[in-house]
């Protein structure tokens, strides 16, 4: 059965321009972060190596975006990592959060410099304390693309990203991203971290806009 309205284009009208009130299960994302307990393990020659990092993360709220009659509220985020022995930058991430409340749909959209991007799905309501989204190489809807070296060498066939939301406010994650590593076969790239909020989130531009004319 097809979950999709016949009318593609019409666009929803009275649209809440409040990002921040409308995200749903994201809506503790909202704001900066920081975690310098992460813990990396990832493939190398001589077998996985486990690395300690410090985490930086910020995640801004975007206006809502509408596909015709499907609507969007979401954060864009980036996320920085360096290490406490060396002053390079460990991992740079950027991408989307996004939800869907009309349906439960929860995306993440993820970029790195190395030539990855995937799309991860998942979904949630309002007041859940975990979610879950997972990407699949191959999918044409919510999948994995990565240049011809990473294909040939670390080829990506699996995302999943568990976010935890603690009592305290703060939250965790854990990553299993699953690689395989020519020469050496299937391997657990895994990456986890708990963060502590450092800073409040900002409203989305629109709602910027309508308390300087007054009318937020």
């Amino acid at each position: 059965m097809n979950p999709f309205p016949l009318d593609i284009f019409t666009e929803p009208e009275d649209v809440d321009p409040h990002t921040l009130a409308n995200l749903g299960p994201l809506a503790r994302l909202a704001g900066r972060w920081e975690g310098r307990k992460g813990i990396d393990i990832n493939p190398k020659a001589d077998g996985p190596e486990q690395r300690e990092f410090i985490e930086r993360i910020e995640f801004v709220p975007i206006d809502p975006q509408a596909n015709g009659p499907q609507l969007f509220y979401g954060l864009r985020y980036h996320i920085h990592i360096t290490t406490a022995e060396e002053d390079i930058t460990f991992h740079d991430q950027v991408g989307y959060w996004l939800w869907e409340p009309a349906t439960g749909l929860i995306l993440q959209t993820l970029a790195i410099p190395r030539g990855q991007v995937l799309l991860a799905a998942g979904k949630g309501a309002p007041g859940d304390k975990a979610i879950r989204v997972e990407a699949t190489r191959g999918q044409t809807n919510y999948g994995i693309c990565s240049t011809d070296f990473l294909e040939y060498a670390f080829r990506t066939d699996a995302y999943t990203i568990d976010i935890v939301f603690d009592d305290d406010g703060g939250w965790r994650y854990d990553i299993h991203t699953t690689l395989a590593v020519k020469g050496q076969g299937s391997f657990d790239h895994h990456d986890r971290n708990t963060l502590h909020r450092v800073g409040e989130a900002r409203p989305n531009p629109w709602v910027q806009i309508l308390a300087a004319k007054g009318q937020g």
